[in-house]
């Protein structure tokens, strides 16, 4: 299953190898734009160090996730493709990793390069947290305005999401369910009717690891 960084998690991390710094920036991305755009502020943050090697995974709703590496004038196959090993390694999408790169003066070798920027991104990544998204069903449920108060009251207190309440004359309230069927025999207690469940689509939520 794969994990997720929180919302808006983004964290810098460093090491040395051989008087190189190996500067690190890990962020959670919803979007391959948004994966860019923590890449060109990193690019702006530190404009004059020689590298800025990166890769990201981010999801991609019934598709293949996308995945893009760059090694950004390290030699080829030494940074980017490292980096993205990394993240697939630690079961991770939805993430964005920038490795800034200062040299040292001291040539590390293709061997070293490709150890210098893994260790970079395993280190940003232990300490980071962790969650897990949950594609949850969405389901309408009509009630009496008179009644609205107590069955959404009473649906949040035994548990159940509620997310939205459309006020009319009659209230369309939006639930956040793992699965309708199951629900149905809870809400028709609490909404004291034969009432039933509109598919509303989905959401995804995400929950500790």
């Amino acid at each position: 299953m794969t994990l997720w960084l929180p919302r808006g998690y983004s964290a810098e991390a460093e090491i040395e190898v051989r008087r190189s710094r190996f500067i690190t920036r890990l962020a959670r991305v919803d979007d391959e734009d948004a994966a860019r755009a923590v890449i060109a502020s990193v690019r702006a943050a530190y404009p004059d160090a020689r590298h800025h090697c990166l890769a990201f995974i981010v999801d991609v709703p019934d598709a293949q996730p996308v995945e893009r590496s760059s090694d950004d004038g390290e030699p080829a196959g030494t940074a980017g493709m490292p980096m993205l090993e990394v993240l697939r390694g630690a079961g991770v999408s939805n993430v964005v990793a920038v490795v800034t790169r200062y040299f040292g003066g001291v040539l590390l070798g293709t061997g070293g390069l490709v150890r210098a920027y893994s260790d970079a991104v395993a280190s940003s990544l232990e300490p980071a947290p962790r969650v897990r998204p949950v594609v949850r069903h969405l389901v309408g449920l009509q009630v009496p305005a008179a009644d609205a108060g107590r069955v959404q009251g009473a649906l949040m207190n035994r548990g159940v999401d509620v997310m939205d309440a459309d006020w009319g004359a009659s209230v369309l309230l939006t639930l956040a369910v793992d699965d309708p069927d199951a629900a149905l025999p809870l809400v028709r207690e609490v909404a004291q009717s034969d009432v039933e469940l509109v598919p509303l689509g989905s959401t995804v939520t995400e929950r500790p690891a």
